[in-house]
Parts: structure tokens; C-alpha cells; sequence
């Protein structure tokens, strides 16, 4: 790490050991109001257990282990296949960009550019839909989204020119912002911590692989027969897709764990009994704290999350220029562009597994698999811009390895950034400075691929290679080494414990012992909360 680099460090060290004191400070003062709190503040399942978990004994461990396995199974099967066509709908734009809709709708590299440029100004602006994540059942939040995003894809058909294709794409983004928040709400909903980051890549193996079945499709499309023109067709069977699912997700997708139609209570009561010992934190609350959002906003790793996907995510056009680039490097057609994008996404998907296996096996090892998956894509952009531009062969191999894999720590750390963090209300206001970031950085990353610079687009390249792909995981490692020594600070003193605390609802007057796990404490509230490294 180079001595800026440390500087830098030390600097947010020094400010997060300002941050832990003031809370130690105030410890005597405030541990009555942070273990009584009013039902109104509880987890939302709390009522749920307390009339039903003093009748469901202990899961055996063989219960543990199949249970562990259908509730994995399934929300990855939920989670995953609304991402795959979040990106799909996201993708749209990017392959019909080769079936002649540039020529429809008036649409060049530069009004390309802005057109994913003004999606990510509805992504920030649609930050604000946070808000219903904080006041309404996500299952039935998340369906609504979904029907509204299937229907703008469908009027994709009616633009006629590059101004209605910008209005569409904005809108897209604005409903779009907060689907990844959701799914990331309900994986933590239903999974330990281990089960979380360990099944992360496989989450974002739908993102990675989204080339793969909408490749094909594209590739179906260009053989079609039809007498409209085959962009519009491609756009009907993708919104098709998503309208078929949001059915789907209106009757089976859960809430929370307490109203998931594949659990008996039985299995409710042991999920949240699972979730709530690993994460040491609330599965849902409805009422937005103020002192939370606060304390997101002062914790310096809300702040180093939000940097790393600033520059991360400077590379994020790639995967939308891929197809460009590929017809610009290799003199690829339209048929062979689709095909090969499919091969890039399968390598990408299959990496992601890999990923998974480590992670399961191999605990706290979050910031250096971001290092790790980060390093081929570091390499095989200085070899894009370095290789004589005549070896085809070599560039498109290059291409293929640097565009789709910068997406594992991606996924990686927004995982990371939720598991990290307690109380409902401080993720919700984490995960939007995040989002904004994330948005901001990919209101910049079209306008990096400037038609003048092409076909080799240097400056694009340059930009990835020392932002994205080398300070980015640099930052994931300064992370890491903050919370470690939050970690040993907060185990010694639980080494000094004879036992855990516990916690208290308070409902007209009356107190009951609960779960402290209930209380929807913040991480740095709960001196029991371990971060996950």
C-alpha cells in the first residue's frame, strides 16, 4: 500500500476510534433505552415468535441441515431469477443496439452513452423509493415493481426516435433502483451470515450470465420471420419474461419469513431463531429511526463502501459496450457478437460458482476474494490496451476475461456492505449512499467511451485499469483491517462476559424479556454484533 494510501487509512482509522468512544462514552447513559425499547421499535416478527416460539422446540441438527438447504434453495431460486431479468431488461438496450434499432431511433455512440447515462440519473433519483422498502412489505413492493418495469420495456416498441428511447431509459432506472436492495433485504431475511456470503457469487452469477439466455434469444431473433423489425420483437419476449414472472412473485414471494407460503410455522420459527443468532440483528422493522440514519451517515465504512463502488463501478459500461467492441476488435457480425457474449457470461457464471466454494469453505476472506477476482480483470485490461491491435484473437480472449469477472467483487462487497451493518433503518440509509455512489459512477463510465477515442478507446481503458481495478480493491482491504480490530476489541470484552444480554419490550407499561437479536440494534449499538469479514 503506498503512503498515500496509508495516510488515508490511518485517517478513517482514527476517525472510526473517534466514533467507538463516543459510543463507550455514552454506554452507561444509554444501555437502559438501547436493552427497553416499545414494541413499536421491535423486529416486525417479534409478535410472531412470541406467540408461537415457546412451542416449537430446538431443530435437530439433521432438521437444521435440510432446513439450511430449502430455505437456500428457494430464495436463491426467487432472488435470483428477478435479477436475471433486473439485467435482462437492463441488457435490452445494449443487443438490440445490433438490430438496427440505432437506425430507428436516431440513436449514435453518443446518445448510446447518454441513454445509459440518464438510467443511472433514475437510479439516484429512485433512491428515494427507500423509503417505501422502509414502510411496505417488500413482497408485495417488489411485484408492483416489476408488473410497472415489464410494462415500460413493452413501450420500448412505440419509440420512434432517440428522445423517447431517453425518457424510456430513465424511467427504467427509477423503478429499477431499488430492486437489488430488496433481494439483498430478503437473502439476509432467510440466511445466516455464513450462508449469505458464501452464496453471494452464486446470486450474481444471474448478472454475470444474463448473456447467456439472452444471448440465445438474440440469436433466435436475428433467424426470425416477422414483419416488424426484430428489435421490437426482442423487447416483447424480454418484457414477456418479466411479466410472466411478476406472477409468480405476487403469490409466492414472502414478506419476511413469518407469511413465506414454502414454511410451516414450524420452519418459521426455526429460520428466524437461525438468522437472528447468527446476525445478532432485527430481520425487519417499519419504523424509520432517526438516530440510525444518523449513525449510517457518521461511520466511516458507510463512507469507504460508497468510494469503492464510485471507482469500482467506472467499469460498469463495459459489459453494455461489450457487444461494440467485439464488432470493432474482430469484425465480428451480429450472429457471432451474440454468441460470443454468451460464451463470456458462461465463463463468468462458472467463476462465480468457484467463488461460492471458497467462500463456504473458507470464512472472513471477503476483501481478499474482491483482490483475488479483481486481478484478471487488472491484467487483461493493460494486455487491451498494450497488444498490437492486429491480434484479434488475443484482444477479443483479453475482452472476454476483463469484462464479465469485475462483476464477483461487486457482488462480493454490496453483500458485505448489509452483513456489516445492524439496525433495519441504518442498512436502508447505508445501502443508499451506496446506491447513490454506484449510480453517480455509472452516470460518468458511458461518457468514458467517447466516439472520437474509438475503436481502441485508451483513456476508457486507463481509467479502469488505476481506478476500478486497482485503488477499488485497495479500499475493500482498508475496510477489512477497520473492522478486524473493531472485531478484537469487541471480543476481548466479551471474554470478560459471564454471559450475553439480553433485552426488554416494553408495551403499556409492561417489560418482557426478549431476544436481544429483536431490539433492531445498530452494529455499533450491540457490542455483541461480530462483523462478518
Amino acid at each position: 500500500m503506498s503512503a498515500g494510501q496509508q495516510e488515508k487509512s490511518s485517517s478513517f482509522e482514527e476517525l472510526d476510534h473517534s466514533l467507538e468512544k463516543k459510543s463507550e462514552d455514552n454506554a452507561d447513559v444509554q444501555s437502559i433505552s438501547h436493552n427497553v425499547i416499545s414494541s413499536r421499535d421491535a423486529d416486525a416478527t417479534l409478535k410472531f415468535m412470541e406467540e408461537n416460539d415457546s412451542e416449537v422446540p430446538e431443530a435437530a441438527p439433521e432438521e437444521e441441515k435440510k432446513l439450511a438447504l430449502k430455505t437456500t434453495v428457494i430464495t436463491l431460486l426467487l432472488t435470483c431469477t428477478t435479477d436475471l431479468l433486473l439485467y435482462s431488461d437492463k441488457a435490452t438496450l445494449s443487443y438490440a443496439s445490433i438490430f438496427e434499432l440505432w437506425e430507428d431511433t436516431g440513436l449514435n455512440q453518443t446518445r448510446y452513452n447518454n441513454s445509459n447515462t440518464l438510467f443511472y440519473v433514475g437510479y439516484i433519483i429512485g433512491q428515494i423509493n427507500l423509503l417505501l422498502v422502509e414502510k411496505l412489505p417488500v413482497g408485495k413492493l417488489l411485484t408492483g415493481i416489476i408488473f410497472l418495469w415489464s410494462a415500460i420495456i413493452f413501450l420500448h416498441c412505440t419509440a420512434y426516435n432517440y428522445q423517447g428511447i431517453y425518457a424510456l431509459r430513465f424511467f427504467l432506472g427509477f423503478l429499477e433502483s431499488v430492486v437489488v436492495p430488496i433481494l439483498n433485504i430478503t437473502l439476509a431475511q432467510f440466511m445466516t451470515t455464513k450462508e449469505k456470503a458464501a452464496t453471494a457469487p452464486v446470486f450474481y452469477s444471474t448478472c454475470l450470465g444474463v448473456t447467456i439466455p439472452v444471448g440465445f434469444i438474440a440469436y433466435g431473433v436475428l433467424h426470425a420471420n416477422v414483419s416488424i423489425p426484430i428489435w421490437k420483437l426482442f423487447m416483447i419476449i424480454i418484457g414477456s419474461c418479466t411479466f410472466a414472472w411478476g406472477i409468480v412473485v405476487f403469490f409466492v414471494y414472502p414478506d419476511n419469513p413469518t407469511n413465506a407460503k414454502f414454511l410451516s410455522t414450524k420452519e418459521k420459527v426455526w429460520v428466524i431463531r437461525r438468522v437472528q443468532k447468527s446476525t445478532k440483528s432485527s430481520i425487519e422493522q417499519k419504523v424509520f429511526k432517526r438516530y440510525q440514519a444518523i449513525e449510517a451517515l457518521k461511520d466511516p465504512i458507510s463512507w469507504l463502501f460508497g468510494l469503492f463502488f464510485l471507482l469500482q463501478q467506472l467499469a460498469n459500461n463495459l459489459p453494455y459496450q461489450q457487444n461494440l467492441l467485439f464488432e470493432g476488435i474482430g469484425n465480428i457480425n451480429n450472429l457471432d457478437t451474440t454468441l460470443v457474449s454468451a460464451a463470456s457470461g458462461g465463463f463468468a457464471a462458472i467463476c462465480a460458482f468457484i467463488a461460492t466454494g471458497i467462500m463456504y469453505f473458507k470464512s472472513d476472506i471477503t476483501a481478499f476474494s474482491v483482490v483475488f477476482w479483481t486481478a484478471p480483470c487488472f491484467a487483461a485490461s493493460i494486455a487491451v490496451v498494450s497488444l498490437p491491435w492486429d491480434d484479434k484473437i488475443a484482444l477479443l480472449a483479453m475482452l472476454c476475461l476483463a469484462s464479465p469477472l469485475f462483476g464477483i467483487p461487486w457482488i462480493l462487497m454490496f453483500s458485505w456492505n448489509t452483513t456489516t451493518c445492524s439496525g433495519y433503518t441504518k442498512k436502508l440509509v447505508r445501502n443508499a449512499i451506496v446506491m447513490v455512489f454506484y449510480s453517480i459512477a455509472n452516470l460518468i463510465s458511458p461518457q468514458l467511451w467517447q466516439e472520437r477515442d474509438g475503436p481502441r478507446y485508451v483513456p476508457a481503458w486507463i481509467v479502469q485499469i488505476v481506478l476500478s481495478f486497482f485503488v477499488a480493491p485497495m479500499i475493500a482491504l482498508v475496510i477489512y483491517f477497520i473492522l478486524r480490530k473493531r472485531n478484537i476489541k469487541r471480543r476481548a470484552a466479551l471474554e470478560e462476559k459471564s454471559s450475553y444480554s439480553v433485552g426488554f419490550v416494553e408495551e403499556d407499561g409492561v417489560k418482557r424479556e426478549v431476544n436481544k437479536a429483536a431490539l433492531d440494534l445498530t452494529d455499533l449499538e450491540n457490542e455483541e454484533f461480530i462483523y462478518p469479514l
